[in-house]
């Protein structure tokens, strides 16, 4: 029954998480861009940049604005930063340079995780082209970061595409809809090129279809999620700080009254604890590198649970750092580099963790197949028998008491040294457990920070309430290690399952087990590191 009702409450606190979140995630900025060629020798090019609660709230320290600031002074500084924008597209007209003009800018702000707000600025843009000619588009701005990044070409009456990159065809609804369906790749067009002429007989460009001819585009940021806009509530993922959720409703509240009852407060920081052990759920984490170490080392439940300390004080501190970063360098650095080298880093060093385990291991399971036949005969070659009782006798020509349960024998030509007690038996060569291997573990696992903890710090940082934000991170960082720790203990006392008898602890695979789960961290630094690169895409490990 307790366990029944415990699950009900998981099940409801995730709910209470789980309603619509960005689709390009916290960190996108999507691009859309229309290049429509018009009799007059203009081109008009529409120009939207969907930014997601960081680059918003970035964007905002830079203006030094609120978000429900004087809207003409909102509008005066979007129309200043679009110039900005516009400035770093490059058009060519027949592979000369020419300049567009910002002719109208408008920005709306709406909600997003965590009471951050999301900006959407749209721009009119006019590009002098001439009667005719070929076109080159390439957009520079935010090279780095996430998002859906769609251009679309059309020409008006009078006019015909002769050759285009990319056809009038809508996939996202001026980014107003994205396809649910996580199959679709969003796209990412940075460069377009089109060739037109003058139709002397006003036929209309519809009813001709222009050669397309492909154009290469920069390499894809990856995207973690695509999820409907405007259509249907679709589930975020686990753990996700999303807009309306129980969460951002207590920050909204928060900022609109300024002080919240200490019911809610407690309240508030269970849900961000929920939030972080169901985050730490998904993919990614190192959840299979901790089951990996633990696997191959004499751990007990105070390593397990050092172990979780470790994460969450590096995470803490992580998420901490970056936040106060984000908040007084708005606009100096972006987060998602910093995010990116974090995860090389993590990446790396458990690579580096892992062929130190390796090596280890494997000079100790060299050293116990290598070790020198020989009899154990201590004190005139004696053969001490524990008998019950702890009373001993020898067959040399001193007799001496051995505890009871453990003696020492050479059988064969090989010496083994049999341990009941909790230690397990020793047959298999494990490798030195130490703090500092697993302060080193934790600290990797803990370093990357999560998206929804800074979105949580950023808006308590945002309302002058830091030291509430800072709460929220403890407790979501404390249920991201919550997780670690229950999966730490979980392959412990898996280890007591396995077989206690001669013949199954002395098997050659469960001696190679030490050295195989190095191995498996090692393999699995080498997966982060390379996603982090951005060489590959991986749920995660």
């Amino acid at each position: 029954m307790k366990w029944y009702m415990m699950r009900r409450l998981m099940m409801l606190a995730l709910t209470a998480l789980g309603m619509v979140a960005h689709p390009m995630g916290n960190f996108s900025v999507s691009h859309y861009t229309r290049i429509e060629v018009r009799p007059g020798g203009v081109a008009a090019v529409t120009y939207i940049l969907d930014l997601a609660e960081l680059p918003t709230f970035e964007l905002l320290q830079k203006w030094d604005l609120k978000p429900d600031g004087p809207k003409a002074l909102l509008d005066a500084k979007a129309l200043g930063e679009a110039k900005t924008w516009v400035s770093a597209l490059k058009f060519r007209l027949d592979g000369k340079p020419v300049v567009g003009r910002v002719v109208e800018t408008k920005i709306v702000m709406t909600d997003g995780a965590g009471n951050l707000p999301i900006a959407r600025v749209t721009s009119r843009v006019e590009v002098p082209v001439g009667a005719g000619g070929t076109l080159e588009f390439e957009d520079t701005n935010y090279p780095e970061r996430a998002g859906w990044k769609e251009i679309v070409v059309s020409a008006g009456k009078g006019l015909t595409l002769v050759e285009s990159s990319h056809v009038d065809v809508e996939r996202s609804k001026r980014l107003t809809e994205y396809p649910a369906d996580p199959a679709v790749a969003p796209p990412q067009d940075l460069r377009a090129r089109v060739e037109w002429k003058v139709n002397a007989a006003e036929v209309s460009a519809v009813s001709v279809k222009p050669t397309v001819a492909a154009v290469e585009q920069p390499a894809a940021v990856p995207v973690l999620a695509l999820r409907q806009v405007g259509g249907p509530p679709v589930p975020a993922a686990p753990g996700e700080v999303v807009k309306d959720d129980r969460l951002s409703s207590l920050l909204k509240t928060l900022s609109a009254k300024g002080e919240l009852g200490l019911a809610t407060i407690f309240f508030a920081l269970a849900l961000a604890f929920v939030a972080g052990g169901a985050h730490a759920t998904t993919p990614g984490h190192g959840k299979t590198m901790v089951a990996a170490y633990l696997v191959g080392e004499r751990g007990t439940s105070k390593h397990a649970i050092f172990l979780g300390a470790i994460v969450t004080l590096t995470h803490t501190v992580s998420v901490f750092a970056l936040g106060v970063a984000t908040y007084f360098l708005a606009g100096s650095f972006a987060p998602e580099r910093v995010t990116k080298v974090l995860g090389i880093l993590s990446g790396l060093s458990i690579v580096v963790i892992g062929l130190w385990l390796m090596y280890q291991r494997s000079m100790k399971l060299m050293a116990v197949a290598t070790a020198p036949a020989h009899h154990d005969h201590e004190h005139h070659e004696e053969h001490v028998h524990a008998h019950a009782g702890g009373q001993a006798h020898s067959h040399g020509t001193a007799l001496k008491l051995v505890p009871p349960h453990r003696h020492d024998r050479g059988r064969g030509d090989t010496a083994h040294d049999h341990d009941h007690g909790p230690g397990g038996h020793s047959h298999v060569p494990e490798g030195p457990l130490t703090f500092g291997s697993l302060i080193a573990l934790g600290a990797s696992g803990g370093l990357v920070p999560c998206p929804s903890a800074l979105v949580l710090l950023l808006s308590s940082i945002a309302i002058g309430r830091i030291g509430f934000g800072l709460a929220l991170l403890v407790s979501f960082s404390l249920g991201l290690a919550s997780v670690l720790m229950a999966i730490g203990l979980a392959v412990l006392y898996a280890k007591h399952l396995m077989p206690k008898t001669e013949g199954g602890i002395t098997h050659p695979l469960v001696k190679l087990i030490p050295v195989l789960s190095a191995g498996v961290i090692t393999v699995i630094g080498i997966a982060m590191t390379a996603n982090a690169l951005g060489w590959v895409t991986i749920g995660g490990v």
